[in-house]
């Protein structure tokens, strides 16, 4: 695959990235060199090798999901600007 100078372009604009033409050639250039070495990762054969997420077995501990109130309403609601029966209170915005 190879990437022509509209679609460095269209990339630029797409990312917000301001580009000179100067640029362009240059970054056409890296953005080749990427997929080309993406393209040899589709070359390896990896047939018999599971996915993984670490490149060493591990397990997240893990709690139970128990809903509770932090234990302490009273300093989670200090900085609200307005709060009611230990609740945020905000103003309706639908009528």
């Amino acid at each position: 695959m190879s990437v022509d100078l509209a679609t460095v372009r269209r990339v630029a604009h797409l990312s917000r990235i301001a580009v000179t033409e100067e640029e362009v050639n240059h970054l056409q250039g890296e953005l080749n060199a990427i997929l080309a070495f993406v393209e040899q990762l589709g070359e390896v054969d990896t047939t018999g090798v599971e996915p993984m997420t670490s490149v060493i077995p591990m397990t997240l501990p893990l709690r139970a999901d128990v809903v509770t109130d932090g234990f302490y309403p009273e300093r989670v609601l200090a900085n609200a600007p307005l709060g009611e029966d230990g609740f945020f209170a905000v103003p309706k915005v639908v009528e």
